[in-house]
């Protein structure tokens, strides 16, 4: 089971999500997104937080997805 190619590929993926997401989210607090979420009032800041999941889960996808394409080019 170790072995198996899905294994290996679910592996790759989850590790370049990890640091894809955490990429995006560093990004973010660079810019000051997460201050803008914490300021924000009301229905706003609920806005603010789905928008900044949303970008971190983006970056975990691009990052995984990369991932995966060059592992299959190498592999080739």
């Amino acid at each position: 089971m170790k072995d198996s190619p899905l294994y290996h590929t679910v592996r790759v993926f989850i590790w370049w999500f990890v640091v894809g997401a955490t990429m995006a989210l560093a990004v973010i607090l660079l810019q000051g997104g997460i201050r803008e979420a914490i300021q924000a009032q009301g229905s706003v800041w609920e806005l603010k937080l789905v928008e900044l999941l949303t970008t971190i889960l983006g970056g975990g996808l691009l990052g995984g997805c990369i991932a995966l394409i060059l592992d299959r080019i190498k592999k080739a």
